[in-house]
């Protein structure tokens, strides 16, 4: 009866609001007036163009592929920014129902499964409008967390030792510490994200661009929830991205944060600090340090932008899928011809099975053939056996095809 005691008491101090104000997170946008604000609209007009224009570049075959290929790229980056590193490889292998046989491994091929799928839902275009609102900050979490596996439910308090069962959606409950951080009390929580969703949910296109990541920021330093808040402000930009630029999902933040994530770190903490005289700002917080972090944020994500655009460029990708059929043909892994299947479905975006004989110039037989084997190494999908058939780029290829999008798997 001692011990039940002793492990309720955190339970009710946590419950406590000490009338923290909303003004403490304050400034939540870089404004007009600023003199920060015409450095960081350059950097969003520049993005916007450049986003608009490489989603503008990709056939539609194409832009779905990269879409799916980008969509475990960003969750094995978000996920390596805490320190669970599952190879995207690993993650396709969880996806086609492949687990490890170690519990660890296959915990956390889970985990990425889950990140997965919440992006999916988000690039479907389900959070449209709602990425900085409590309701879709809640429902990403809760959809996230709903999908883990047991043991990654349960978070341990560094001080005190006691493991706590996380529930998907909920805010927290009690008071945490975040390195020298310490976020609001738990009973101040709703009011914090009213004013959170007032300010970045009503913001048009361009402001919703220079804002993305204040936002960031605002919301690892609320932190809601027990777990978690890592992920969930990653998808949330994503999210606030995805509808400000219509990126259509074909490149990420995450790589480009998880590369400097030691710079990533530093901006987050340094914009904690407090506002420090009367050229910094007018709020509690420092605009200087926001400022900074909001300059380094749109310039990973201009480098992630102009990455994946020389990455897929067409005369480049089709030069190293091409090399890569003609190896695979020499080793009698594939037909020979089928790199010209593949580069027909590279620049037309999808073709009818019907048309691969006469573009082979061969029998329908051999067209099927050559099909079939494309299908089997994963390059080629389609909707069904009478759909067309459409490009896919498997992680294992990566390497490959699309150097540099991420670490080559150990063996």
């Amino acid at each position: 009866m001692g011990v039940e005691e002793v492990d309720n008491k955190p339970d009710i101090v946590a419950v406590l609001d000490q009338g923290e104000a909303p003004t403490l997170m304050e400034p939540l946008v870089i404004g007009d007036s600023s003199r920060h604000r015409a450095s960081l609209t350059d950097l969003a007009v520049e993005l916007a163009a450049k986003s608009a224009g490489f989603r503008r570049s990709l056939p539609p075959g194409v832009l779905a592929a990269l879409a799916d290929l980008v969509r475990a790229m960003n969750c094995y980056y978000s996920n390596l920014i805490e320190g669970h590193d599952t190879h995207p490889i690993d993650i396709e292998r969880a996806l086609k129902n492949d687990y490890s046989a170690d519990s660890r491994k296959r915990d956390l091929q889970r985990e990425a499964a889950a990140h997965i799928a919440v992006q999916a839902w988000i690039d479907a275009g389900n959070l449209r409008g709602r990425a900085a609102t409590v309701d879709g900050i809640c429902e990403v979490h809760r959809r996230f967390s709903e999908l883990l596996p047991e043991e990654l439910l349960w978070v341990i308090d560094p001080q005190t030792g006691k493991r706590k069962r996380l529930v998907p959606g909920k805010l927290r409950d009690e008071h945490v510490q975040v390195g020298r951080h310490i976020p609001v009390n738990p009973g101040a929580l709703p009011r914090f994200l009213k004013r959170f969703e007032e300010v970045y949910s009503r913001l048009g296109k361009a402001d919703s661009i220079i804002a993305a990541a204040a936002a960031h920021h605002r919301l690892l330093w609320i932190h809601p929830f027990l777990d978690g808040n890592g992920r969930v402000a990653r998808l949330m930009s994503h999210g606030m991205l995805l509808d400000a630029l219509d990126t259509g999902s074909v490149w990420s933040v995450a790589r480009g944060l998880a590369r400097n994530v030691d710079r990533y770190k530093g901006h987050l903490t340094a914009c904690d600090l407090a506002r420090r005289n009367d050229l910094d700002g007018r709020g509690h917080l420092s605009e200087e340090e926001l400022a900074s972090f909001s300059q380094f944020f749109l310039s990973i994500c201009l480098d992630q932008v102009a990455f994946m655009e020389e990455l897929v460029q067409p005369d480049r990708l089709r030069t190293r899928m091409l090399l890569w059929a003609e190896e695979e043909s020499r080793l009698d892994a594939l037909p020979a011809k089928a790199g010209v299947v593949l580069e027909a479905v590279l620049f037309r975006g999808e073709l009818p099975r019907g048309g691969v004989a006469s573009l082979l110039g061969s029998g329908e037989r051999q067209g099927r053939r050559v099909v079939s084997a494309l299908v089997d190494r994963g390059v080629l999908t389609s909707g069904s056996p009478r759909a067309p058939l459409r490009l896919a780029f498997p992680a294992a290829l990566a390497s490959r095809w699309m150097p540099g999008l991420f670490p080559e798997k150990p063996e």
